[in-house]
């Protein structure tokens, strides 16, 4: 029998939950209080997974500094949560759009028009990541809810063979799937109300897992500085606002200088904030930012300077 006709009732996902038997038959307030009561379940799994989720957001952060990338992969809900995920990166963080990448089985027209068949193709992942260029300093994450997709495993398993940092993100316990992989995380939501479903509780589960992962590798590489975004692109009159209040409430700096800063920084919040801090002009917190960061405490503290935010002491 193929791997792809195997019986999968054993898996976590794909069991019937008891609660939701007759789900066809309660009424539209009971059917939403149901949903609503079990969705409380992806966070605390996402908190059982909170010590493998920090070795990964660590241990990716360690290869990117060296100038590796980080590349999810998945099939269906899975990889397309992977794809949204890395696409939130250059906005948020000013991250080049190479660093941090979403690879999905099918390609870009799997977004819109499912082609689940593709999962089933174990050389497949190992294709898709050799044409992006993975290489051995690079970072896998393999995305597969119910941790059997063939697709995901030919990827982790490629990743492994050639050096790169393998990790797995599945919603079942390692013993009813095992995955190839340096670190395993597992998101256990349990069975979904509409059976095997996996868009739903362990779909909400592995968006929150990515959430994590991209934001704390982010700050590990000091693209935050203390809870603000002071990487973010300033890319429209939203952003123009938050980069703004971000110099105001960091620098004390007001609106019409904080604008006069972004335009000659190019847009460059941290380095507004650089200016604003040292009386650089922007070479020169060009300069310091190469020198001392990326972090902007560690660029401030290389030039005996320090943030004064809104409504601080002078």
């Amino acid at each position: 029998m193929s791997q792809a006709s195997c019986d999968r009732g054993h898996l976590l996902t794909e069991q019937a939950h008891p609660a939701s038997t007759q789900l066809d038959q309660l009424p539209t307030s009971e059917l939403v209080a149901l949903f609503v009561e079990n969705d409380l379940q992806p966070q605390q799994a996402v908190e059982g997974a909170s010590l493998q989720l920090a070795l990964a957001v660590d241990a990716i952060a360690a290869r990117l500094r060296e100038g590796g990338r980080l590349f999810y992969l998945g099939a269906g809900t899975s990889g397309r949560l992977g794809v949204l995920d890395a696409a939130e990166c250059p906005p948020t963080f000013c991250s080049d759009p190479e660093l941090v990448q979403g690879v999905l089985a099918g390609g870009a027209a799997a977004l819109l028009r499912s082609s689940e068949g593709l999962e089933d193709l174990f050389d497949a992942g190992r294709e898709d990541l050799e044409a992006r260029g993975f290489g051995a300093a690079d970072c896998l994450v393999g995305i597969a809810a119910g941790g059997t997709t063939p697709y995901v495993l030919g990827g982790l398993s490629h990743a492994r063979s050639i050096g790169a940092l393998a990790i797995a993100m599945a919603c079942v316990p390692t013993d009813q799937a095992p995955m190839t992989c340096d670190i395993d995380i597992r998101l256990l939501t349990g069975p979904e109300l509409l059976t095997g479903s996996t868009r739903l509780k362990a779909g909400t589960a592995t968006k929150m897992a990515l959430n994590i992962l991209s934001t704390g590798v982010m700050v590990r590489l000091g693209k935050v500085h203390g809870n603000r975004m002071v990487d973010v692109a300033v890319t429209n009159t939203k952003l123009e606002d938050r980069a703004l209040r971000i110099l105001r409430d960091l620098a004390g700096v007001e609106r019409h200088r904080g604008a006069a800063l972004l335009q000659q920084s190019g847009g460059s919040v941290k380095m507004a904030l650089v200016m604003a801090a040292t009386g650089l002009d922007p070479d020169g917190a060009r300069d310091a930012l190469a020198q001392h960061g990326p972090g902007l405490r560690s660029t401030l503290a290389a030039c005996g300077a320090e943030l004064q935010p809104a409504n601080a002491p002078q």
